[in-house]
């Protein structure tokens, strides 16, 4: 039944401010309103909406006001030097200190993690394929750490 995800919606303060920064990520820009605009993720798969209103004030939980976008593995390598290039901050993920993308292998991914200008988390995320005796690893590893791991057991 349910093939993947279609739209997902982000509160903001400024559409104008917004527009250009996700302008900046490749989005593809589909239409706007006054206080709407839309962009194609994957035009003609799934988009997001961006809504001009009090709730970007809402308080960051991971379950509002955050979306992760799939990438490939070595562009996920790559990530900190494009969003550096496109004058984007990768931010700290939880209690981490540290930037750089990062393995879970218990759940199978790997991720980094930025924001926009309104404060929404955004997330690129990619899936990484686990060999069966890592897969009880919860700890969150570095490329580095994960590659040799890997390599150490293949």
């Amino acid at each position: 039944m349910i093939k993947g995800l279609y739209e997902a919606h982000l509160p903001v303060s400024n559409l104008e401010r917004s527009i250009e920064f996700y302008k900046k990520l490749g989005f593809w820009f589909a239409w706007r309103d006054e206080d709407t605009a839309f962009f194609w993720i994957e035009e003609g798969i799934s988009w997001i909406g961006l809504w001009v209103g009090e709730e970007h004030q809402t308080p960051y939980h991971p379950s509002l006001r955050h979306i992760a976008f799939r990438v490939d593995y070595e562009d996920l390598k790559q990530s900190l030097t494009w969003l550096e290039s496109i004058q984007v901050e990768a931010v700290p993920f939880g209690g981490r200190t540290s930037i750089q993308p990062f393995i879970r292998p218990d759940q199978g991914n790997a991720s980094v993690y930025f924001n926009d200008p309104d404060g929404n988390s955004l997330e690129l995320m990619c899936y990484i394929d686990v060999p069966d005796e890592l897969k009880h690893i919860t700890d969150k590893l570095s490329f580095e750490e994960w590659e040799n791991l890997v390599g150490s057991v293949r």
